[in-house]
């Protein structure tokens, strides 16, 4: 299963954390099933890990005018985004 770690500057933690809380439908809508983690600093930058059953859906979800919308909404500069597909692994 793939996992993608996205991160990005917001305008306020508040608020940011107030509105990625009301998107369930959308993360479902890009196969996001498990719990999804995500951390905040002082500086406004969120980390947010996604694990999607289809990488495929997820991603061009991701690209949607609805995910832009709720970025929009959540209050997060989408100049900042920066999308990571996890895609190696190593174990100690």
């Amino acid at each position: 299963m793939a996992k993608v770690l996205i991160t990005a500057q917001v305008e306020n933690l508040e608020a940011w954390e107030k509105g990625f809380r009301t998107h369930g439908d959308l993360f479902r809508s890009q196969t996001v099933a498990k719990p999804i983690s995500f951390a905040a600093n002082p500086d406004k930058q969120v980390a947010v890990s996604f694990e999607p059953e289809d990488l495929g859906k997820f991603m061009k979800v991701l690209e949607s005018p609805a995910t832009a919308e709720a970025m929009a909404f959540d209050g997060v500069r989408k100049e900042t985004v920066k999308v990571f597909v996890l895609d190696k692994e190593f174990r100690v």
